[in-house]
């Protein structure tokens, strides 16, 4: 028997997207067994790590055989939720947002981009591939109509607290958060921070360490 599913530790729950993409990846290829060693190539994380992630929710693997592909991937859909239809709304049609909203309407099967939402009377009525721009005061009634389960942010900061608020009202307990800033909600409110500028500024430290070094020679 495995463990209750909310109680999952964030670390864990943030590894297994990536477990899940592989898997895709593996049945596409029609590979059937995959020992914990060979997803530890394929991810990047140890197979010990593997093994005690996936045992958290079940046993799903055959000790010196492995698990089987299709299997493990409904398992891990379903313990992240992807086995059944999840609505998004993206807030802000900017370039973000669009961007955003196109590659999950193109690339990402798991997920469906109902409606994107802005206040520019420019860009409302329009649509990205297909998904119609409505205006802000419409958030509520289209969450509610299309039974939305996650919404995006993707709008200037000084907005985002007044837009998590009604997503909140709205009924929305799981949001993704562009804008950079923080933000309060309830406790019953998941927020998840992805600040690509904080991101690109890590990552310029690693590109000048090795020059910094050489200064010193």
């Amino acid at each position: 028997m495995g463990n209750r599913r909310e109680d999952a530790p964030l670390s864990i729950i943030k590894r297994l997207p990536v477990y899940l993409r592989v898997l895709d990846n593996l049945v596409k290829r029609d590979i059937d067994v995959i020992s914990s060693r060979n997803l530890s190539k394929e991810t990047g994380f140890t197979a010990e790590q593997i093994r005690k992630d996936l045992a958290y929710f079940g046993a799903f693997g055959t000790r010196g055989t492995g698990y089987n592909t299709s299997y493990l991937r409904e398992k891990v859909l379903r313990i992240i939720g992807l086995d059944k239809p999840t609505n998004v709304v993206v807030v802000g049609a900017g370039h973000l947002g669009t961007a955003f909203a196109r590659y999950n309407i193109q690339e990402n099967p798991y997920t469906n981009v109902v409606a994107i939402f802005d206040v520019n009377p420019e860009l409302v009525g329009d649509n990205v591939d297909g998904v119609e721009i409505y205006h802000l005061n419409k958030l509520e009634e289209v969450v509610e109509d299309q039974n939305v389960s996650v919404g995006v942010l993707t709008v200037p900061a000084v907005h985002s607290q007044e837009v998590v608020n009604r997503l909140v009202e709205a009924d929305i307990r799981a949001i993704l958060n562009f804008a950079p800033s923080k933000l309060s909600a309830p406790e019953n409110v998941r927020i998840h921070d992805v600040d690509l500028t904080i991101e690109l500024q890590s990552l310029i430290y690693y590109s000048t360490a090795d020059a910094k070094e050489r200064e010193k020679l």
